[in-house]
């Protein structure tokens, strides 16, 4: 399948927004995506809605577009968010297979681990990594609503991520999620939780 040029420049702006390059707050100019992509108006306006549905930018009547800022009361809700859903499914998916978790999982956690070790970690790769490691244990629920809920959160939270990377040491963020998952296997979801509390106090705590 071909990808429109709003796919393109939305594809290139989140890349850009999720590797750092693009700092929160700043603004995102019509005129000058417009001159840079070498696209019309209309389309750089629709890859900047598709981007606000992910809330990687906030475009406001008469102020234009941001780059997507998280505040400290939106990374509790996200927080907050993040937890009903994945601790439920981390409880389904235990549940279904008698209190393990499958093999992609293991295997998603293998990658990261792989990702964050590299000679020179790129952080996008890195943070896509992270992030289907935490998809593919709320897809092994086998909730689809569940699923769905999490999915439309997974840019949201790589900016999460993003936020806390000065923070992060990657030998630890490799360590720490390898160990979440054999704790899920011992402990049960109360692992995820106090997992995912941990990240959002550490963000919380510098904003």
């Amino acid at each position: 399948m071909s990808t429109t040029a709003v796919e393109a420049v939305a594809g290139a702006l989140r890349e850009r927004i999720l590797d750092g390059r693009l700092a929160g707050g700043e603004r995102l100019v019509e005129a000058a995506l417009t001159a840079e992509h070498g696209v019309a108006r209309h389309t750089v306006r629709a890859a900047l809605r598709a981007l606000a549905a992910e809330r990687l930018v906030v475009v406001e009547t008469n102020r234009g577009a941001r780059v997507a800022l998280l505040d400290a009361p939106a990374v509790t809700a996200l927080y907050e968010l993040r937890t009903a859903l994945e601790v439920e499914a981390a409880h389904l998916a235990l549940a279904r297979r008698d209190g393990r978790l499958p093999a992609d999982v293991h295997a998603a956690a293998a990658e990261l681990a792989r990702r964050c070790r590299a000679r020179r970690p790129r952080w996008s790769l890195v943070s896509a990594a992270h992030a289907e490691l935490h998809g593919r244990l709320v897809r092994a629920s086998q909730a689809p609503r569940i699923v769905a809920a999490h999915a439309a959160l997974e840019q949201e939270t790589r900016l999460f991520l993003l936020r806390l990377r000065e923070h992060l040491d990657l030998e630890r963020l490799a360590a720490e999620h390898e160990a979440l998952v054999a704790d899920l296997e011992l402990r049960g979801p109360d692992a995820l939780r106090a997992h995912l509390r941990e990240s959002a106090a550490v963000l919380t705590d510098r904003l």
